[in-house]
């Protein structure tokens, strides 16, 4: 336990310059790359995990990595998990210890609790307990994919429940008009976020950008009508 003080007090010298607190709960492939990315925006990060070898696989690549049983309120205090920012819980396939780990998590009072389900009745169940964002990462990658692989479009992002955003194709029909010309919003419920040409960057779109075919344009709006308007493409 004297390894796990140490990296607290650490943590607590980075809180004192101004990064944010995350403790990533669940070190296999979704909570590692999770907790990798979050290093690299600059965020302090501890993962923990119950078993040795993926806190040995990790020691290297986390600054601050720890083997710990988070179903103990004790040794969550003692990790000093209280005093974090955020905390996500990305446990897999163990459900019991999931939703233990997440309702000790709420009552140390930490202030923002992340937790990954595995299944609709899981997410049901940790959103009762009162975690503030469930998220259904292979879930909500399924969808994505599906969307991608029926051609639909190139990609897609749920942002809400009934909201999402789409890059796709500008369809033939498009060709050499301006976006004040579609009237996107009012012919089809969309709306036109970005646009980019054939090797260059997306650029913010205005009522006066150009279309062409073979150009890519990101659009958002309620779920159905993005879906309908990608369907114009095929």
């Amino acid at each position: 336990m004297e390894k796990k003080l140490a990296n607290r007090l650490k943590l607590r010298a980075g809180k004192k310059h101004g990064a944010s607190t995350i403790a990533v709960i669940g070190l296999g492939r979704f909570g590692t790359a999770l907790a990798l990315e979050l290093v690299k925006t600059g965020r302090e990060v501890l993962g923990i995990d119950s078993d040795e070898r993926l806190v040995q696989a990790n020691a290297e690549s986390l600054t601050h990595v720890v083997q710990a049983d988070t179903t103990d309120e004790a040794t969550l205090r003692e990790l000093g998990i209280q005093d974090f920012d955020s905390a996500v819980v990305a446990i897999g396939s163990d459900l019991e210890a999931s939703i233990l780990t997440a309702s000790l998590l709420l009552q140390l009072g930490v202030p923002e609790v992340w937790a990954k389900a595995t299944s609709v009745s899981h997410g049901r169940i940790l959103e009762q307990l009162g975690v503030h964002h469930v998220i259904f990462p292979e879930m909500d990658m399924g969808k994505r994919v599906a969307h991608m692989v029926s051609g639909e479009s190139l990609d897609y992002i749920q942002l809400d429940e009934d909201f999402v955003m789409a890059k796709t194709e500008v369809p033939e029909s498009f060709d050499g008009k301006t976006l004040s010309d579609m009237k996107f919003r009012s012919n089809h419920g969309v709306t036109v976020v970005a646009t980019r040409k054939e090797g260059e960057s997306f650029m913010p779109s205005f009522p006066e950008t150009v279309l062409h075919t073979g150009d890519v344009m990101i659009v958002s709006g309620r779920t159905t009508k993005v879906e309908d308007f990608c369907r114009m493409g095929w």
